[in-house]
């Protein structure tokens, strides 16, 4: 190996500075929500745990790769390479790829179709992408999971979720 640019450690900073400033700018977003009265939990408060928790790691991240390449020596044939990215035949990135669309998909069909129906599907996609094929069993847990989600936020926490086409659901609990 002939540049530290080529080791894994430089690939690593670069994420972790990527990420860094994805958070800054995930927390600025998230910051300028409207606030909900009468509620325990604001909308941004748990996108912003996320987002403290990957600011953590990246920073963590960071300071390692800054380590690594201060202490690092150029001749020495342990330093690991970085791998190229081949998106046709690496699983980890056509995965990451398959979530990133998966997430779209949830955010673009959350008003339309509220959360419960939006997650539902989604969960089942998901399932079946990983391999699940007790198709009974999928059905009840992408329907289960998100409905009780949605009943704890709803209920316990006052956060007003949509809910699409089942907002009767809504009415109906809300009078219990």
């Amino acid at each position: 190996m002939t540049k530290k640019t080529q080791s894994l450690a430089f690939a690593n900073l670069v994420a972790s500075v990527l990420f860094i400033a994805l958070g800054i700018w995930g927390i600025f977003q998230m910051l300028n929500l409207q606030t909900v009265k009468d509620t325990y939990a604001q909308p941004n408060v748990f996108p912003i745990a996320m987002i403290v928790g990957m600011l953590i790691f990246s920073v963590i991240l960071f300071i390692q790769s800054i380590l690594k390449l201060s202490k690092m020596d150029v001749k020495d044939p342990n330093v690991e390479q970085a791998e190229s990215i081949n998106f046709i035949k690496d699983k980890g990135v056509q995965g990451a790829l398959i979530v990133i669309a998966l997430c779209i998909a949830f955010v673009l069909l959350f008003r339309p179709l509220g959360y419960v129906l939006d997650a539902a599907i989604i969960g089942f996609v998901i399932m079946a992408l990983i391999g699940k094929r007790n198709w009974v069993v999928m059905v009840i847990v992408s329907i289960l999971i998100p409905f009780v989600m949605w009943l704890l936020f709803f209920k316990l926490l006052s956060v007003n979720i949509p809910m699409g086409p089942l907002t009767f659901l809504k009415d109906l609990i809300a009078r219990i």
